[in-house]
């Protein structure tokens, strides 16, 4: 596999497009986003639901829909042990990098986002994913940042503005946030979607 270096991401074309996503596919992600915090605290299941979730964000960007209960898929425990490994020298990675006043360890992990979807996605091993990632992020972290940066500022905001509302506010900030991971989710969708395809040999 080889990468094709040309910028992909524009920053309103992503947001627009990650949020149009988002959008339409709202109830399904809420759902997939309720089941997955309901199992994240379930033992070894939650390892299949969280590579689910992944799985669920590269189908997303792909195809435009979800299966929110695809999460539960017995496929998902396949590269279990990959998963692991490739999570590992990511650990050791950004912890090498934090020695180096931290900023290293900020962008190392930008570059390596998109790792676990690359081996998930493309079946490869573990320093594969990490090298590929690191290749189509090339020239885009910063766009990176600022698009998931701005998605967060929102969400933050939005959520802090209805907090503040007597009696039902912690209520409504709860959901508000539940909504914004339904766009966050179509952004990574579309972001992956549009470094991937640098990708070339796949």
């Amino acid at each position: 596999m080889e990468v094709v270096q040309e910028k992909r991401l524009l920053f309103t074309d992503v947001i627009k497009a990650g949020v149009t996503l988002g959008a339409k596919n709202i109830l399904p992600l809420i759902l997939a986003t309720i089941l997955y915090i309901i199992t994240i605290w379930i033992p070894y299941l939650n390892v299949g639901t969280t590579i689910g979730m992944y799985k669920l964000i590269i189908a997303l960007g792909r195809d435009g829909k979800v299966d929110p209960c695809s999460i539960f898929n017995k496929e998902n425990f396949k590269p279990v042990g990959n998963f692991f490994i490739l999570m590992g020298i990511m650990a050791a990675g950004y912890l090498a990098a934090a020695i180096f006043m931290i900023i290293p360890a900020f962008i190392l992990s930008i570059a390596w986002s998109m790792a676990i979807f690359i081996m998930i996605d493309k079946e490869v091993t573990p320093t594969k994913a990490l090298s590929l990632s690191y290749s189509v992020t090339l020239g885009e972290k910063w766009k990176i940042f600022f698009i998931m940066f701005v998605l967060c500022l929102a969400s933050s905001g939005v959520s802090a503005l209805l907090a503040l509302i007597p009696k039902v506010g912690a209520v409504l900030a709860t959901i508000a946030e539940i909504f914004f991971a339904a766009f966050i989710l179509g952004v990574d969708g579309v972001i992956y979607k549009k470094l991937s395809q640098k990708i070339i040999g796949a």
